[in-house]
C-alpha cells in the first residue's frame, strides 16, 4: 500500500514544519501548505533532503475559506488521496479582548476558525469514503487556561475545539478521527512575538518576560516544535484509531485544569 498523504498547514516553519518532519519520518508523503511559494519550495526541499520522504508544496492561504475546496482537490489530483489533514496556522497578533478591533476579529476568524473548518468540511467526507482519515487541529492550551493578552486566540481556538468535538462524531464509524493538539509555550517565532509584546507592555526586558513565562511551567522550559509534531504524528497514526474528539495538551505540565 502506498504511504498516507498528509497536508500540513503552516508547513514551512515552526510547529507546521516540525509536524511535517515527524509525519515524513513515520512514512507519510507530505504536502506543505502556506502562502509564500519561495519559502514553501525551500522548506519542501530541505525536508526531502533530511528525511528522504516524498514532499510537495501547495500555495494556500489558511485565512481564505473560499480556496479550501481547490486546495483539497489539488492535493487529490496530485497524489490521489488525502489521508491526514493538519490544521495549523500562525496565531493573530497579541492583544487584550477590548483592544482588538472589528477588523482584527474578522481577520482572526478567517485564519483560526473558518479557513480550517472549510478544509475539514472538504476533506472529511472523502476520508470517510476511503475508510481512513485523520484531522488534527493545532490549537493552544490557552483554551483551557486563558491568557488575557491572547484574546483572539483564546476565544476563537475555544470555538475550534468545540467544532472539532462536533466533527469527531460525524465519521467515526468510517475510520475517521478528529482531535486537537494544544501546545503550551513552544520555542517558535510566535512565542518570541508574544514575549516581546509582554515586555513592551510592562516596560521590562525580553529576558525577564521569558523567565517569568518559564517559571509557570513545571518542566522549566518552553517546548520544542518537534515535541508538538510528535503528538500530531501519534494522532495521525493507526495506533490512535480509538482516540477521537479529544484535546491532547503538550505543555510541560503547565495547564492546571484536571
Amino acid at each position: 500500500m502506498s504511504s498516507r498523504i498528509a497536508l500540513v498547514g503552516g508547513g514551512a516553519s515552526g510547529i507546521g514544519y516540525a509536524t511535517a518532519r515527524q509525519l515524513a519520518l513515520s512514512g507519510h508523503g507530505v504536502v506543505l501548505a502556506g502562502r509564500t511559494p519561495e519559502t514553501l519550495v525551500a522548506a519542501a526541499s530541505r525536508l526531502h533532503q533530511s528525511t528522504g520522504a516524498a514532499v510537495d508544496a501547495l500555495v494556500h492561504d489558511m485565512a481564505a475559506p473560499d480556496l479550501a475546496e481547490h486546495a483539497v482537490a489539488e492535493v487529490e489530483a496530485r497524489h490521489g488521496r488525502l489521508d491526514v489533514l493538519v490544521l495549523n496556522a500562525g496565531g493573530p497578533p497579541p492583544g487584550r479582548i477590548l483592544a482588538v478591533d472589528d477588523k482584527g476579529w474578522r481577520e482572526a476568524i478567517d485564519l483560526i476558525l473558518l479557513g480550517p473548518l472549510q478544509l475539514a468540511r472538504q476533506a472529511l467526507p472523502r476520508m470517510a469514503e476511503r475508510g481512513f482519515g485523520r484531522v488534527v487541529f493545532v490549537t493552544s492550551t490557552a483554551v483551557r487556561q486563558p491568557q488575557p493578552d491572547l484574546a483572539t486566540s483564546v476565544v476563537l481556538r475555544a470555538a475550534v475545539t468545540a467544532a472539532a468535538k462536533l466533527l469527531s462524531r460525524e465519521f467515526a464509524a468510517n475510520g475517521v478521527t478528529v482531535n486537537c493538539v494544544a501546545p503550551g509555550a513552544t520555542a517558535t517565532e510566535r512565542r518570541q512575538q508574544i514575549l516581546a509584546h509582554r515586555a513592551h507592555a510592562t516596560g521590562g526586558s525580553y529576558a525577564s518576560a521569558d523567565a517569568d513565562d518559564n517559571a509557570w511551567i513545571p518542566a522549566g522550559r518552553a517546548g520544542e516544535p518537534a515535541e508538538i509534531g510528535a503528538a500530531v504524528a501519534f494522532l495521525a497514526s493507526a495506533a490512535a484509531s480509538y482516540v477521537n474528539g479529544t484535546v491532547l495538551a503538550v505543555d510541560g505540565g503547565r495547564t492546571e485544569t484536571i
